[in-house]
């Protein structure tokens, strides 16, 4: 497969960018874009041929799941089981922005995207790119880091160009993207951790959580 790699303004984006990154979409190819926190793969959670693109492309292990981004809290509770506090006061607090929630996964999402382990991780990202990719599928999207898994998160789209070339369909290079990329926490549980640390801090959570 031939890697294409097509230039994009993250602060308005250009709609024949978009559109083809969306037909790309949904031939069931893996597009890389820019996102708030680092650049990401996205592709059509509910095509299973590209989600097993999406695990080729990065070499993951298909016991790890695959991040969904959604455009609000209404994609994101018409793709989750059932929905805690804890996700409702956390996503009015850090949505759109850089903190992925792991919940349990409705019956509709595919096994396959959750690792086989029935949860998922949701997140709204705060970026032009992305909400008006997801506005123009009317879907959510699978989002995971660009870079093969064991290797640093591109920053650039020629950094994923050079790392992805013949991995993925398309990348849309919207220059550097700084920061430290999205932090991750697991909810489902009866005591909520932190299992990626990125850019909102540990304590920035706690104290939204203690305050509700």
């Amino acid at each position: 497969m031939a890697t294409d790699l097509v230039e994009i303004n993250p602060e308005a984006p250009q709609p024949e960018a978009l559109e083809r990154a969306a037909a790309a979409v949904r031939r069931g190819n893996v597009v890389a874009i820019p996102t708030d926190a680092l650049y990401t793969l996205v592709a059509d959670p509910f095509n299973l041929h590209a989600v097993t693109q999406v695990f080729a492309a990065k070499g993951r292990e298909p016991h790890r799941s695959l991040p969904i981004l959604v455009r609000d809290m209404m994609m994101a509770e018409e793709l989750a089981g059932e929905l805690n506090n804890r996700f409702f006061i956390l996503a009015r607090r850090f949505w759109p922005g850089p903190l992925t929630i792991i919940v349990p996964a409705s019956a509709k999402v595919p096994l396959k995207v959750t690792g086989n382990t029935g949860r998922m991780a949701l997140r709204q990202a705060k970026c032009a790119i992305a909400d008006q990719l997801l506005a123009m599928l009317n879907e959510p999207l699978i989002s995971t880091s660009a870079n093969i898994s064991g290797h640093p998160t591109c920053r650039s789209g020629i950094e994923v160009f050079g790392m992805m070339d013949g991995r993925v369909d398309l990348v849309l290079d919207g220059g550097h993207c700084g920061g430290a990329g999205a932090t991750t926490v697991d909810i489902t549980e009866p005591y909520w951790r932190v299992i990626k640390n990125g850019a909102v801090e540990e304590k920035e959570i706690a104290a939204c959580l203690q305050q509700s």
